[in-house]
């Protein structure tokens, strides 16, 4: 399991869906405590069917970044 500083969330630019690694994603069988680095690559939003590349840190590393996806 990863240090909790290393545990964030991180929300999609399309419709704001949020991964909350506390939760998991039962939809996409994900266990609780899965970083979202740690999801594959080609991994899409359960909601809008945006890539990982469309999410960004609620907080941690990154979480100022502001590029588009």
């Amino acid at each position: 399991m990863a240090n909790p500083e290393e545990m964030f969330q991180c929300q999609t630019v399309n419709c704001g869906c949020i991964y909350d690694p506390d939760r998991g994603n039962r939809k996409s069988k994900i266990a609780k405590g899965t970083k979202f680095e740690e999801i594959a690559e080609d991994w899409k939003c359960p909601v809008c069917g945006a890539g990982k590349k469309c999410f960004r840190p609620l907080g941690g590393p990154g979480s100022t970044v502001a590029d588009g996806c």
